[in-house]
């Protein structure tokens, strides 16, 4: 797929425009502010305080050329000079606290808003995570929570600032004098039509953007994370192409932006400037009537050119609100991605005394990824406790599938699957995935230590069990050839180790946890024929009195299983013993006979 239509067909309902302001998403966006209550009161003071102290200067103007310049009062001058000086330090301590606070308010708020999509990421299903490209989640909890921290620092209490700021001046105008206001407040009207076209021309451009950014977040988290595959295919300058491709939307999209702005600030500076002239040529033949004193005229000129600072600043803010509330909405909709069910409490997992077993029942169960493509079609199956019971077939016939839905990441669509009687739905996920251990053949290593990429963090395995575990998967040999042994450091996604080391350690990793019920994938698929033969003759004594699940497709390693049960097209075609299954001549003997040959 070309990077023009790439990941366009996922998720670009996403990028809808939306509300400029959306009440229901800012009443929730506000509740992030609550437990900041407080701050919130003094950073909007401090900025009313500061709007106000920003109001003294034209009026200081004006009176020390009417009553100081005009009457030569050089003392007098002096005198109001300081306090000048003192009002301009006031307001800049002011405005540094503001500051301070603003954003430290929105720096708590977007931690709890992190904290609170990250928590819920980690509740979603696994088939969510199918659907939706990482890279666009990252864009959710890094680019649209840092807009929304915009919106905290620099949009909601900046806005009333904004707005108080207009109306005192507004005010200053009228009493100073109605009709200079009036002559002031002529040209309104145009502003009010140029920021209409403004706004829209802006929506587009911002959409835009935001949709350029999420389709570069997803197409590197790609690329990047099959980067082995991009080189062993030189496909190096065919993904450079595609990424500029993308890269260059982004740029256009950015540079129609920064196109309306260039338009719209200019237009709104000529605007003033007109109405600056009208004040200047209504308000000059009103000093030279008498009817007007000058330093009132040149207090007037100065307040109508700030009149216009907060209509720019209110334009700013409308686009960090544009886009706040189109982050907001993409953020909230993840949010509210129903979390993976859990039972009521009080069920059979929920008393401490729960010990399973490890009977494990397939009763008629089914499932599809896509809801219409069966994978498994009334499985029906018992896999007796403390007995390892092998599971073979050809690729996508539904082994790993099984295993997956014993462990929960999916829910059977029909049927049910049973530990001990009991439905593995009454369970709750935690309770049963405490029970169980899944060793797959892709091995997903975590940055830090050998020692805490076994132990995964948890401090309830000992360092007897830890020993026990690295010795009983055979990882102890590993272990001892690098340099610092446990603490030697892990790479992202164990890339200082090959497959063969990184499914030693994931073994090691089951076994640490002393699960009821061990899981294997695969699990010896990438081990040398040596280490494999030290496994299997670890795993011999470490499986009995153990309920285990062999995934494999080499039928040497399940040779030794209590049970072996082929699956074919999502069904149970066979089962039995290895010797009862060649003797049956069926599909498990040919499936022997493909990899030993014909004299096996």
């Amino acid at each position: 797929m070309s990077a023009g239509d790439w990941d366009f067909a996922r998720g670009a309902a996403e990028e809808e425009l939306g509300k400029a302001y959306d009440h229901r998403l800012m009443v929730r966006l506000l509740r992030y502010l609550r437990p900041s209550a407080r701050l919130l009161a003094l950073a909007t003071a401090l900025l009313i305080v500061s709007s106000l102290a920003s109001l003294a200067g034209p009026l200081l103007t004006g009176l020390a050329i009417d009553r100081f310049i005009a009457g030569g009062d050089a003392r007098g001058l002096l005198r109001l000079c300081l306090l000048w000086f003192a009002i301009l330090a006031l307001t800049a301590l002011v405005q540094h606290a503001q500051v301070m606070a603003t954003n430290l308010l929105g720096q708590r708020a977007m931690l709890r808003l992190r904290e609170e999509v990250y928590r819920h990421l980690q509740r979603l299903p696994v088939a969510y995570f199918d659907r939706h490209p990482v890279g666009r989640l990252m864009t959710r909890v890094t680019n649209d929570v840092e807009v929304l921290n915009q919106m905290f620092s620099q949009g909601v209490v900046a806005i009333f600032g904004d707005l108080f700021a207009l109306a005192g001046i507004m005010a200053v105008l009228i009493v100073m004098s109605p009709p200079l206001a009036l002559a002031a407040f002529l040209t309104l009207p145009l502003v009010f039509l140029i920021s209409v076209q403004f706004r829209g021309r802006v929506r587009r451009a911002f959409r835009d953007i935001r949709l350029a950014v999420a389709r570069i977040n997803a197409y590197l988290q790609e690329s990047l994370g099959g980067i082995a595959v991009v080189k062993a295919f030189r496909r190096e300058e065919r993904n450079a192409a595609e990424f500029a491709e993308l890269n260059a939307a982004h740029r256009d999209a950015f540079l129609a932006s920064v196109r309306a702005f260039a338009v719209y600030f200019p237009l709104v500076e000529l605007i003033q400037a007109i109405a600056i002239a009208l004040i200047l040529w209504y308000g000059g033949g009103r000093v030279l009537a008498g009817a007007l004193t000058f330093g009132a005229l040149v207090a007037f000129l100065q307040y109508a050119g700030r009149f216009y600072r907060p209509i720019r600043d209110l334009a700013d803010k409308y686009n960090i609100l544009q886009e706040a509330m189109a982050s907001a909405e993409r953020v909230f909709r993840l949010l509210d991605t129903p979390a993976e069910e859990e039972p009521p409490t009080g069920g059979p997992a929920a008393a401490p005394s729960w010990d399973p077993r490890g009977e494990i029942r397939y009763e008629d169960v089914h499932f599809t990824y896509d809801g219409a493509t069966p994978v498994l079609d009334g499985v029906t199956a018992r896999i007796p406790a403390g007995r390892t019971t092998a599971l073979v077939g050809a690729t996508g016939s539904g082994k790993t599938t099984m295993a997956a839905l014993l462990a929960r990441l999916y829910d059977p669509t029909g049927g049910r699957i049973t530990i001990d009687g009991v439905d593995t739905r009454a369970l709750p996920r935690a309770r049963l995935r405490r029970a169980l251990a899944l060793v797959e053949q892709e091995v997903f290593l975590f940055s830090g230590t050998v020692e805490e990429n076994v132990r995964l963090w948890d401090g309830r395995v000992t360092e007897e069990r830890l020993g026990t575990a690295i010795r009983a998967g055979r990882a102890d040999r590993l272990i001892a050839r690098l340099g610092e042994g446990l603490r030697s450091r892990v790479a992202e996604r164990g890339a200082s180790f090959s497959t063969g080391e990184r499914q030693l350690l994931a073994f090691a990793r089951a076994l640490a946890f002393d699960p009821d019920i061990l899981v294997l994938d695969e699990a010896t698929a990438s081990v040398d024929s040596e280490t494999e033969a030290l496994v299997q003759e670890a795993l011999r004594a470490l499986l009995r009195g153990r309920t285990a699940i062999v995934i494999a497709h080499r039928l040497s390693t399940v040779r030794d299983a209590d049970q072996i049960l082929v699956v074919h097209r999502g069904r149970i075609h066979e089962r039995g013993s290895h010797e009862e299954l060649l003797a049956a001549g069926g599909l498990y003997a040919r499936l022997h006979r493909l990899q030993f040959g014909a004299g096996a």
